[in-house]
Order: structure tokens, then C-alpha cells, then sequence
């Protein structure tokens, strides 16, 4: 259910995207466990099956809260067209760019709840880098149950100009090698159905290969940002399991593509309570980087 908060723009019918700053928009959901059952399936995770009351694992709470458009609201790259709550920015392609959650320890989102997400354009900024304009939109929203606050976090989109012949990729940076935890997938076309039809998903650069190489100019499928942080994140649970996660920031710096082996890795401190965390692909480049805070449960 959509309650939007959306004030009115004076002025031109196509308001620069700008004036989207301030709007906002309230989500409700119930939490149920099938989404979590699907997840754990999709991450191979053979833990016990989530029940009323199993709180949410960190970063599943995406799994909720989805944009539900009808289909023919759907633009050519399959996402709801633009100019609702997010600003109608020209530039074609749209990719997660990071972002920052903090949990409250006290009062975690837990399967049975009816809940609430409250999200509001924080800024947009239009920007030029080396492959051109570029528009970076910052969401904040905050997750509520009856209880009161459960989660807050700041989502990163990034809006860039369509492919050009010969466009050179930004200049890799080498990711650490030998963290003490680490985990090698290969994300081929299945997995990625897989979380796009678990987070509602229509953006065609994830299943549609035609689209996404000679639309988007990439050179395969591409894996979703949140489903690396998300598997980042399942490293501590893989490896510290008594950690509970409370603070957790992500920066993707590029995209990994289906067929193609990528590594989690992940270094703890002395203390276990601060993780370095980082994603690199099959020539040891850094593709998504994460620093995570937890403390232990007893």
C-alpha cells in the first residue's frame, strides 16, 4: 500500500528534478516468511525455516516495502516510469551506488509484524564525471513497527548517460588479497531471476540479455547490487554467527556480470565487532566495498 506525501510543484509541468528534494512517500507491509524462505533458498542457507516472531535477517527487510506498477506504467528498461516519487531524470541507465543502514538492537523487524517504511528524497545532485553526466539521487527512509523504530538507511541511486562506442570503464582498483573469510560464486541467469523475482524486479538489465548489451552497453547480466551487499552481509552470519549486525555501509564501485566468478571477503577486527568487508571480480578488481559494526549476543 502506497500513501504518498507528495506536495505540488509550481511552475513548469516537467519540474527540474531538483524539486523533487522533500518528497516523500509511506509504505506498509506485512512482514510474512515466504520472502525469507525464498532468500535463504537463494543464498544456499539451510538454517531453520523463519516462524512468527524469527527476526529479519540484515538487508532482507528489501524483500518488502516493493513498488507494485502496473504494467503499463513500466518504462522500456522495465522499471516503473519516472516522475512519481523518484525525480523524472532523462539519463537511461540506473544503478544501485551504495548506501548506509543502522539497525535498532532493541526492537529488530520480526516476521508477523505489520510494518511501516516512511522515505524522503534527500538530495539530488547532477554531476559530470569521465563518462559524462551523471545524477546522484539520496532516498532516507526509516522502517517502523508497532514497537516503534526498527531500521534507518540511506540509499545511493546513480543515473548515467547511455553507452558510447569505444567508452572506456572507469580505471579498476585492485582489491586485498588473502582476507581470512571468503566465499566464491558464480552468479549465472537463474540466480539472478531468482532475487529479481523475490525483490519485484523488473529492470531488464538483470534477465533480459539482449537489452542489457545492446541497450545498456554492458557485457552480460548484470548482479544486483543489493544481492552482493546482501551476500556480504551473510557472511557474518556464515562466520561470526552470534554477531548481530548494527551498523552497515556499501559503496559499489562496479558491476559484476553473470558467467563470470566473483569473491566475498571479509577481515574482522581483534575484537570481532568492526568487519571490513569487499566483493572483487575474476581479475581481482574491487567491485563493492562494505564496513560493517556489530555486538555480540550472548
Amino acid at each position: 500500500m502506497v500513501s504518498p506525501d507528495i506536495p505540488d510543484i509550481p511552475g513548469s509541468a516537467t519540474p527540474a528534478p531538483e524539486s523533487w528534494v522533500g518528497r516523500s512517500e509511506t509504505l506498509h507491509d506485512d512482514i510474512c516468511a515466504a520472502p525469507l524462505r525464498g532468500l535463504a533458498a537463494t543464498l544456499d542457507d539451510d538454517g531453520p525455516a523463519p516462524e512468527v516472531g524469527t527476526p529479519v535477517p540484515p538487508l532482507a527487510h528489501w524483500l518488502y516495502f516493493l513498488p507494485r506498477a502496473p504494467q503499463h506504467q513500466l518504462g522500456e528498461d522495465g522499471h516503473p516510469r519516472r516522475g512519481g516519487f523518484l525525480p523524472p531524470i532523462a539519463l537511461p541507465r540506473r544503478m544501485w551506488a551504495g548506501g548506509e543502514l543502522t539497525w535498532a538492537l532493541d526492537n529488530p523487524l520480526r516476521v508477523g509484524d505489520a510494518a511501516e517504511r516512511r522515505s524522503r528524497i534527500a538530495a539530488v545532485t547532477p554531476k559530470t564525471g569521465r563518462s559524462g553526466d551523471m545524477v546522484f539521487v539520496q532516498v532516507l527512509h526509516e522502517v517502523h513497527n508497532a514497537r516503534g523504530l526498527c531500521l534507518t538507511e540511506t540509499h545511493d541511486i546513480v543515473y548515467r548517460g547511455a553507452a558510447r562506442p569505444g567508452e572506456a570503464p572507469p580505471a579498476p582498483v585492485m582489491a586485498d588479497t588473502g582476507a581470512p573469510w571468503q566465499r566464491t560464486l558464480v552468479a549465472d541467469a537463474v540466480l539472478l531471476f531468482r532475487y529479481s523475482a523475490l525483490t519485484f524486479n523488473g529492470h531488464r538489465i538483470h534477465y533480459d540479455r539482449t537489452y542489457v548489451t545492446e541497450v545498456e552497453g554492458y557485457p552480460g547480466l548484470v548482479v544486483h547490487g543489493p544481492l552482493i551487499a546482501t551476500l556480504l552481509a551473510d557472511m557474518l552470519r556464515r562466520h561470526a554467527p552470534q554477531a548481530r549486525l548494527q551498523r552497515f555501509r556499501y559503496q559499489a564501485l562496479q558491476p559484476s556480470f553473470d558467467g563470470q566468478p566473483f569473491t566475498l571477503n571479509a577481515t574482522p577486527d581483534a575484537t570481532e565487532r568492526h568487519f571490513r568487508l569487499w566483493a572483487s571480480n575474476a581479475e581481482g578488481h574491487l567491485t563493492m566495498r562494505a564496513e560493517a559494526d556489530a555486538v555480540w549476543s550472548l
